[in-house]
């Protein structure tokens, strides 16, 4: 689950570095054929709201999805642009790079 930085002043004021479009898509990175309600779960969303997320990364030409079955399987497009012009010129590959652990088939023994 996202974690939450609390401030210890009293305030009381909860905030995290990434939105929750950045969490959904770092999870979907992590897991391309994760159900939405795990992904939910993961971010600390409700599942409807991991469907809007989803509906908005798709509509804004970060992700794509496939139907497999009964399941649906997402494709991200590393190349997309941040949307804030103070970090137009990054793709958001950079961000995948740096929180979303590639996913593996299987592991490599060790030598």
């Amino acid at each position: 689950m996202a974690s939450t930085v609390t401030d210890d002043t009293g305030g009381g004021r909860n905030w995290t570095f990434l939105t929750n479009h950045g969490h959904v898509l770092l999870a979907i990175a992590r897991d391309p054929t994760a159900r939405l309600r795990d992904v939910a779960a993961e971010v600390g969303v409700t599942e409807r709201a991991a469907q809007a997320i989803v509906a908005d990364l798709e509509a804004g030409g970060y992700l794509h999805r496939t139907r497999v079955g009964r399941r649906n399987e997402y494709t991200l497009n590393p190349a997309g642009r941040f949307r804030h012009p103070a970090e137009a010129d990054r793709q958001v590959g950079d961000l995948l790079a740096l929180f979303a652990d590639a996913p593996t088939a299987k592991a490599e023994p060790s030598a």
